[in-house]
Formats: C-alpha cells, structure tokens, sequence
C-alpha cells in the first residue's frame, strides 16, 4: 500500500529535511510539495493524496486555513509540522494524525507514518466493507443480510451492564452511563454522572470488557467515555482537559493527546 504524500511548507529548507527523514518509509511516495497554503489547498484537490504534511504558520493562508479549504472534498490525513507547540489543541480539533515539532524527531516520524498506515487500513477496509455489502445486496439478498448480522454481533461482544460488588452490595451499572474510570493498583474507580463505585479488577482486563470506539484511555491510569465529553481545555506541554457532561475535568496526558483527534471535529 503506497501512501501519496504532499509537503506543505513555505520554508525550502524545511521541506528538503522532512524529504530526506521520509526516504527510509519505502511505502510513502512523495508526489508534490507547495510552499504556501492557496497552492496546498489546489494540489490537495487535484492529486488527491492520502497524506499532508502541513506546515502551520505561512504566510496568507495558514495550515488550519488549508484543512478548512479542502473540507468539501474527502479530506486526505493531516499531520502537523510546526516550531510552535502552542497549536497542539487546535491540531487536533482538525483530526490530525499527529503534531511534531522542529526539528522532525525520527522516532517521532516512525510512530506517526505508523498511525497513518492504521488509519489508511481502517479506512480502505471499511470501505471494502460498504463495496461487498452493496453487491451482495443486489445479487444475494440472503448473504447481505447474513453480513451485516454478523457485523452486528462484532460490536454486541462489548458490556452493556457491568455488575459492581461494593460496600457489600452488587450495583448493576449501564455501561453507557460511566463517565470515566481510574485505576488504584488492581482496583477501578468506576465514575458515573451523580455516583462512584470501586470494582476489583485490573485495567487491561476492563479495557477489554469496553467498546474501544467509546472508551479510550487518556492517561496512564484513566479511561474517559468519549461520548461524555462535552470541552477541551488546552493546558501546559501538550497536555489538555477533558470536561465531561458532569463538569468533572480529567487530563489527557501527551502521550495519549492523539485520543481526541478521534472525536472531536
């Protein structure tokens, strides 16, 4: 699978380095560079990349500006490049993939060319999904329907209700109603909206009990509900709050910032 990238950058320089830490990635083809936005937002439509490397600060248009311009076609993934941390939040309210900082860390580069692969897989397989479906639905009704039951049962694995013994009662807890969840050792303080419970089992255990597409962790030792989150707040180094439908504020830490490209839009 090649990953058609364009490099957006009005410093020559820096387009020549970020070309040189990509040549090692043999399945990124670099198809065109633009040195200003109104040239990105024009290249981006025409070729159709599924990778953008965007400076943010640039004369005119600025990055954000080139994500909003293109935002009426299928938008391609969007990786940040810039020598100002200060845009991080906003870097992720477009759904970027990624926000690095300059000088490009190579270590850096890899995880992030690896969180594109991930999100070009997940994409083209739905896809795919969506394609057989549809033909099916035309020439075996039986089958399309078989399909998509089977879909169905993928997503019922996940918990609806999770039994809670605590003060010596059993609390029978709607999974939808868990705002966020901390681990203390092999004990999980299970918060909903008006209560709190202490359920001894390990997170790694919990996390698989989750539906991942609602419950992502954002720090070491906390999950957060992703369909609770009403704000985020930037905060220093990276880092951000989440504020949740209660008002409770819960940190994501900069290892886990990417989580909120995955809903907030």
């Amino acid at each position: 699978m090649t990953i058609r990238t364009i490099l957006v950058d009005d410093e020559k320089l820096a387009i020549q380095g970020l070309q040189l830490r990509l040549e090692p990635f043999e399945d990124v083809e670099i198809i065109d560079t633009c040195s200003n936005g109104r040239e990105a937002i024009r290249k981006i439509k025409t070729g159709k990349p599924d990778l953008v490397f965007l400076d943010i600060q640039m004369p005119g248009f600025d990055g954000f500006s080139v994500v909003k311009g293109v935002m009426e076609i299928e938008p391609p993934l969007f990786v940040f490049v810039t020598a100002y941390e200060e845009h991080a939040i906003r870097a992720f309210e477009a759904n970027a993939v990624n926000y690095l900082m300059k000088p490009v860390d190579e270590d850096k580069l890899a995880d992030t060319i690896e969180r594109v692969r991930i999100r070009l897989a997940e994409k083209r397989s739905a896809e795919e999904a969506d394609k057989l479906l549809n033909v099916l639905s035309e020439v075996a009704p039986d089958a399309a329907e078989e399909f998509a039951t089977t879909e169905t049962e993928t997503t019922d694995r996940f918990e609806r209700l999770i039994n809670i013994k605590d003060r010596g009662q059993i609390f029978r807890v709607e999974v939808d109603t868990i705002e966020h969840i901390e681990a203390a050792g092999d004990y999980m303080c299970i918060y909903t909206g008006d209560n709190s419970l202490i359920l001894r089992e390990t997170m790694k255990d919990l996390e698989r009990r989750l539906d991942p597409r609602k419950f992502q962790r954002v720090h070491r030792s906390t999950i957060v509900n992703l369909d609770q989150v009403r704000q985020v707040k930037p905060h220093t180094n990276g880092e951000c709050f989440l504020v949740l439908d209660s008002g409770a504020e819960v940190k994501v830490s900069r290892s886990y910032r990417d989580v909120v490209a995955r809903f907030v839009h």
